[in-house]
């Protein structure tokens, strides 16, 4: 199941999960018990491509894999062309109810199968690259053309588009670079740069949703025929003050409707949270427009939900889940060292099983919290060593210890006192 990767998506993964964080590459291989989603979320994707817009929201408790979920769609997106922005919702980094905050974290976290983040320079020249093969000698014509549904809705983005043109045709790169920015909504853009475009100020809340439109249609001609944007942690949203919370759901729901109303083609819109925020008072169930949008039953077992629905919960891991997907991540270990047969006989799936018990032990039996530990421990503390010393044996030389410094406040919480190592004043 691992032979598909390469080296370097293999050191990907297993960095990632060295550090505790969610690898971006080479997710298929350790979505275990995902599969259930899998071809309603392929054929919703499939859906964007064509034309259509797509918003979901996925529920799952802290530690369920909300991130993981978010990410491993992503790539699903991006083998199909599209292209992915990853947003963190934050009161004060990104509010919601900001959304020139939230456009501009979509530009700087965009994404393709070939270019990182931010992948917006990338993306311009190659609507330019394709406008001009596309054109020959009547490049304006085709050009306006082209931005003539953009021109109607927002003629700023059309013309900044212009601006950038000019600049990369005539060398002015300093020109191009502002212009870039200011199509990203970063704000402060050079008065100049600006004047060259025939635009003024900055992007506010009410030019965001049509710069999002210019960007889809940047996206389309450009090769890409959709965007998967992730609104992640929205959840926080119920720490902020009343006042905001209020106006963050309102443009959580005002972005839904546009959705629906088919303002954005193209785009899939996925909303992560904790169930706590779709059923709370202090979350969706504040503003009832909203609470009726994301209405779903899950009164039934688990076993029965429905992945079409426009929500979703995510089960969380089991115990046979923990072990599948740690003999997953030691395969991929052991395809990329010297002496994989060394990594397969001393990190056996017997012992694979015991290190997953231990980790849910320590965090009061709580699986689905286990994950993240689980896979740093067995990656940096456990293969690490077998690969380096030859006669490191993981049942006689190691025992599982976990720092309170080490772990996320789920984590801390599903931990009793007595199990983890906490450093007293």
């Amino acid at each position: 199941m691992t032979a598909h990767l390469s080296p370097r998506r293999r050191q990907e993964v297993i960095n990632a999960l060295r550090r505790g964080t969610v690898p971006h590459n080479g997710l298929d291989v350790l979505a275990v018990g995902l599969e259930r989603f899998a071809p309603t979320m392929e054929a919703e994707l499939d859906s964007v491509a064509g034309g259509a817009a797509v918003f979901k929201a996925v529920r799952g408790e802290y530690g369920s894999g909300k991130t993981f979920f978010a990410r491993w769609l992503g790539e699903l997106a991006k083998r199909r062309g599209m292209a992915v922005a990853e947003v963190q919702i934050s009161e004060t980094e990104t509010p919601l109810h900001r959304l020139e905050t939230v456009y501009r974290r979509i530009c700087e976290s965009l994404q393709t199968a070939e270019f990182p983040p931010s992948a917006l320079r990338p993306v311009l020249d190659a609507w330019l690259f394709g406008l001009e093969q596309e054109a020959g000698d009547d490049t304006d014509a085709v050009l306006e053309r082209r931005l003539a549904a953009v021109s109607q809705t927002t003629p700023a983005f059309a013309a900044a588009l212009r601006a950038y043109r000019r600049a990369t045709h005539d060398g002015d790169n300093i020109t191009a670079e502002g212009l870039v920015a200011w199509l990203g909504g970063q704000p402060h853009v050079a008065a100049a740069v600006r004047r060259n475009a025939g635009v003024r100020g900055d992007l506010d809340h009410f030019g965001a949703f049509g710069f999002l439109q210019g960007l889809l249609t940047v996206l389309r001609d450009s090769g890409h025929p959709g965007l998967l944007l992730v609104l992640d942690e929205v959840e926080t949203l119920q720490r902020a003050r009343s006042d905001v919370r209020d106006k963050a759901l309102n443009a959580l729901r005002q972005l839904i409707d546009e959705v629906d109303a088919g303002r954005f083609p193209g785009l899939y819109l996925l909303v992560t949270g904790t169930p706590a925020f779709f059923e709370g008072t202090q979350g969706v169930q504040r503003l009832a427009p909203l609470a009726q949008r994301l209405a779903t039953d899950f009164t039934t077992d688990a076993r029965f939900d429905n992945p079409r629905a426009v929500q979703i919960r995510l089960p969380g891991f089991t115990d046979g889940a923990l072990r599948e997907v740690g003999i997953r991540v030691r395969d991929i270990y052991a395809g990329d060292v010297t002496d994989p047969v060394r990594i397969v006989s001393r990190v056996d799936e017997a012992y694979v099983a015991d290190l997953a018990a231990a980790i849910a032990g320590r965090l009061g039996g709580k699986v689905g919290v286990a994950p993240r530990l689980f896979l740093k421990k067995l990656v940096g503390d456990v293969l690490d060593r077998v690969d380096q010393f030859p006669d490191f044996d993981p049942r006689a030389h190691y025992s599982v210890m976990l720092n309170a410094a080490e772990m996320t406040e789920s984590e801390r919480n599903a931990a009793s006192a007595d199990e983890v190592f906490l450093e007293l004043p």
